[in-house]
């Protein structure tokens, strides 16, 4: 481009230059034609030096446009080395810059920095250098950033000082269900329905954070608006960070319903050994067989209070304690013991109760006592909740590397609605039966809260007034030995 704009100087100055001469010229020869007109005729002498001088003149004015363009032609060539090129050059050095080429710091002249726009162009060379590092770290930082505001589970949204929307990641997205035409601050919390005012955040000074939380679809979410300055401490816009915390809202739910319970479970029995004790210290010795009556309550509900107390260290033991007791046993035999002590109970109900052992089932690697424990459960409560004549059938087997236990009885059931609820602390689905039967609430508890330390798992499928079938998997010692044998290649 100024290539172009150089020869269309040059040219416009060479046309302006030859018309001046050309004018010039033809001056003085009109002067001297009119001279010429003017001379005697009788007078050829001075007729002939007049058309000499006329002819004279047009050979001067061809060979002063031939000079001049000469000289406009060197002119341009010394304008366009010291002035066209450096700026040229300059122009290509941004260009450079801009398309990401990487740029050498010299001089224009033969490697000679002997004028001023040399040194421009190497100051301005360098100075872009240091720009171009300087933009490339700053794409860096914004891309660590980019990734980090995509992988972080919380939601983070920015807003500028009239409220439209910076930048916001996934997770926001996900949060808050927002689509691509929301893009204000009013849109976007009107439509989850809190109202807060975007200017009051930003402009009260004892507001350095406010937080909120709001109920979203079936999520519970904590908000944070945190405004931001620029330099001269004036507001530039809004941060707002969401948590998901409906987790941790439902873990201090149940933090507050295992208080309770364990309140009232406590009281219960409490209340009734209190109130006993001091009727029977109203008593005389003729009522002796009223005080054993009595006595019997208070040692019965003294006992429901230690189970309770016992259930609730073992379920605070499997929960904080680190390093459970792990060992290498027989299942088989574990359940045989087990099915031998509580047949006579079974029996007492005339229910029919039989065990079968379906493979040879390899040995397990768990903490015997706590699975011990889980069996003993799950078989108790299918003879308690089994009516009399029905039927408890046990089978021990091996599929794949897992061994397992199936419990399955013809008892009352459970509900449907209940089955995903079973595990929670202190429910019962028929809690007055349960009391009666001396239940704490916490067996099926504890038993998840074990197997899941044994990398076991427990499945219940039930039917009401059909009867319930759960089935335990424990590992065995073959696929603790192929998972050592993987840990050992990685």
């Amino acid at each position: 481009m100024l290539k172009s704009v150089q020869i269309k100087v040059i040219i416009i100055f060479m046309l302006l230059g030859i018309v001046c001469i050309t004018a010039l010229g033809m001056f003085f020869i009109n002067k001297l034609q009119l001279t010429l007109t003017t001379v005697e005729i009788n007078s050829t002498d001075s007729i002939q030096l007049i058309e000499k001088q006329i002819q004279d003149t047009k050979i001067l004015v061809l060979y002063a446009n031939f000079i001049f363009i000469i000289i406009s032609i060197v002119v341009g060539y010394f304008v366009s080395k010291v002035i066209i090129h450096p700026i040229s050059d300059l122009i290509k050095t941004a260009e450079k810059i801009v398309s990401g080429e990487e740029v050498e710091i010299k001089t224009l002249t033969d490697g000679k920095s002997n004028n001023e726009i040399d040194e421009l162009v190497g100051a301005f060379s360098m100075m872009t250098s240091e720009l171009k590092e300087k933009l490339e770290e700053t794409a860096i930082q914004k891309r660590q950033i980019e990734t980090i505001l995509l992988k972080m589970t919380d939601g983070v949204i920015a807003f500028d000082i009239r409220g439209h929307v910076l930048h916001m990641n996934l997770a926001a997205k996900k949060m808050l269900s927002i689509s691509d035409e929301m893009d204000s601050f009013e849109e976007i919390f009107e439509k989850i329905g809190i109202e807060i005012n975007l200017e009051k955040i930003m402009y009260l000074e004892n507001w350095t954070s406010y937080d909120q939380n709001v109920k979203v679809n079936d999520k519970v979410l904590n908000m944070m608006f945190v405004p931001f300055k620029d330099d001269s401490k004036r507001p530039e816009g809004v941060i707002v960070v969401i948590q998901d915390i409906t987790e941790q809202v439902n873990l201090d739910n149940m933090r507050k319903d295992f208080v309770a319970n364990v309140s009232h479970e406590l009281k219960t029995p409490i209340t009734s050994i209190i109130g006993y004790a001091e009727t029977i210290q109203g008593m005389d010795d003729s009522e002796k067989e009223e005080k054993n009556k009595f006595l019997n309550v208070i040692i019965s509900e003294a006992n429901r209070m230690s189970v309770l107390v016992s259930d609730l260290l073992t379920l605070s033991k499997y929960e904080t304690d680190e390093t459970i007791k792990k060992e290498e046993f027989d299942l088989t035999e574990v359940v045989k013991n087990v099915y031998d002590n509580l047949k006579l109970e079974a029996k007492k109900k005339s229910q029919n109760i039989e065990c079968f052992v379906t493979a040879n089932v390899p040995h397990v690697y768990a903490d015997r006592f706590g699975i011990e424990r889980v069996v003993i459960n799950i078989l108790n409560n299918s003879i308690k909740y089994t009516p009399e004549n029905g039927s408890i059938k046990i089978y021990v087997g091996f599929v794949y590397n897992d061994a397992y236990i199936k419990v399955i009885d013809t008892g009352i059931g459970i509900p449907e609605e209940d089955l995903g609820r079973i595990f929670e602390r202190f429910y019962r689905v028929d809690k007055a039966r349960s009391r009666e039967s001396g239940g704490t609430g916490l067996g099926l508890s504890i038993a998840k809260e074990i197997l899941e330390r044994n990398n076991s798992t427990i499945d219940i499928k039930s039917v009401v007034d059909k009867g319930t079938e759960v089935v335990i998997k424990i590992p065995t010692v073959q696929e603790r030995n192929m998972i050592n044998e993987i840990d050992k290649k990685e």
